[in-house]
């Protein structure tokens, strides 16, 4: 059991950072940082001791906390955060690899489907078969975003058995079809994550998300529907003025529910 001097004149939340520092500076908790409560039995000290101590760390940016899950070790390589500017073509595969992450993705559908409410947004016949892709994101082994598009099957068919753990779908778009996303519009706003969300993206229901609702178009023509759910304490979004107004619009959850994708 780690051991605090209790006739110090220094608190003991304060030796008990100061101890914790050191055993970070030496990799002891490179694996994994104890949680309150196993500091509470190393240090034979009071959870509002640890909370203390620890809440000094996580203000200096030596640990990382997030409600629901145990505190850790910041990341000594400083990346910046991931960040995309809004009213541009960039991709979220590009956000995320421009920071020295990597970009990958586990696809949990790429199917053939008919939907007549997406259908109907992309302009076409309610019967039209649709390609729907759904992928999980990650940056590095952390997850980001949860993300789903719907494309005319008949243009986009030949993206069925196209890898796309590690690139971005415009990319394979233009490759293996000749689809080409070149303008569009997009909704996002700041909503709550919903259980089902929270538990894939691995946070807490009720915390932050954006919510992004994409139409691109190729030549002017709606070619693909998308909906993505991104964590809000990971992303970040940028946007220019002084210049010619962008098409995106901000808007706010009032109702403080994140709605459920179709």
């Amino acid at each position: 059991m780690a051991r605090l001097d209790r006739t110090d004149t220094a608190p003991l939340w304060s030796q008990l950072q100061d101890d914790l520092r050191d055993r970070i500076r030496r990799g002891e908790f490179t694996a994994a940082f104890p949680g309150e409560l196993a500091l509470v039995d190393e240090y034979a000290v009071s959870r509002n001791t640890v909370r203390q101590a620890l809440a000094q760390l996580r203000a200096d940016g030596v640990v990382t906390a997030e409600r629901g899950r145990p505190p850790r070790v910041a990341d000594p390589r400083g990346r910046p955060e991931i960040t995309q500017p809004v009213g541009t073509a960039t991709t979220l595969f590009d956000a995320v690899e421009s920071t020295g992450r990597t970009q990958t993705s586990v696809v949990r559908a790429l199917e053939r489907t008919v939907d007549g409410v997406v259908a109907t947004r992309l302009g076409l016949e309610e019967s039209t078969p649709l390609l729907h892709l759904e992928r999980l994101r990650y940056a590095d082994d952390e997850p980001l975003a949860w993300d789903r598009a719907w494309l005319p099957f008949d243009a986009a068919a030949g993206l069925l058995g196209v890898d796309l753990t590690h690139t971005a779908l415009y990319d394979e778009l233009a490759r293996h079809t000749g689809l080409r996303v070149d303008s569009g519009r997009e909704r996002i706003r700041v909503a709550l994550a919903d259980p089902v969300r929270a538990r894939l993206l691995g946070i807490t229901a009720g915390d932050p998300v954006f919510r992004i609702e994409r139409v691109g178009h190729q030549d002017g023509v709606p070619v693909e529907w998308r909906q993505t759910v991104v964590r809000g304490d990971r992303f970040s979004l940028t946007a220019s003025f002084g210049g010619p107004r962008g098409d995106w619009e901000l808007t706010t959850d009032t109702a403080g529910r994140a709605p459920v994708p179709a």
